[in-house]
């Protein structure tokens, strides 16, 4: 995460907060997000530097001024006006992790080689729930490279159940053994 994305994501929460608007513009924030990454031609037009600032700013005011809450669609205009929206994404990412540490929320990424059912996934959040103390905000990931079992990334530590994970330990095992 860059320095802009840091400062200005937090600017942002603090306001958020300060307003009472924190889920109402994080909800937001996100589906913004998938617009710019499902029409990146759309980011990179309001990014032209050959095109009038005015006219760019009116671009956004017409994309998200009846939709989207008044102080996002600044924050956006302002993004735009200092050429930095490319940090968009980084100031979703510094605002959702405000708001998660000053929610209990912890984001975990649950990677397995079939998708979990709705059962599965539940029992892995309390389970989860419990040892954290926190609440949890499961991302799953399919990648059948994993074989079996699941890898569970949450506040920096990875613990891997694979079996594509124990092959790895067990070939670096045998690799450093010395005859």
């Amino acid at each position: 995460m860059t320095e802009y994305a840091r400062v200005y994501g937090g600017s942002l929460y603090d306001l958020a907060v300060e307003e009472k608007l924190t889920d109402a513009i994080k909800e937001e924030m996100l589906a913004i997000k998938e617009i710019f990454r499902e029409n990146p031609e759309y980011l990179r037009l309001l990014s032209e530097p050959s095109i009038k600032k005015e006219e760019r700013l009116s671009l956004i005011e017409k994309a998200f001024g009846d939709s989207a809450e008044r102080y996002l669609v600044s924050f956006i205009k302002l993004l735009c006006e200092k050429g930095i929206l490319g940090e968009y994404e980084g100031c979703l990412g510094e605002f959702v992790r405000r708001y998660n540490a000053d929610n209990g929320i912890s984001e975990v990424i649950v990677t397995s080689a079939v998708a979990l059912n709705d059962e599965q996934k539940a029992a892995l959040i309390q389970k989860l729930e419990k040892t954290s103390g926190k609440k949890i905000s499961l991302t799953q990931r399919v990648d059948p490279g994993v074989v079996a079992g699941i890898k569970v990334e949450m506040e920096g530590v990875e613990l891997d159940g694979t079996v594509s994970g124990r092959l790895s330990d067990l070939s670096r095992k045998l690799c450093e053994i010395k005859l």
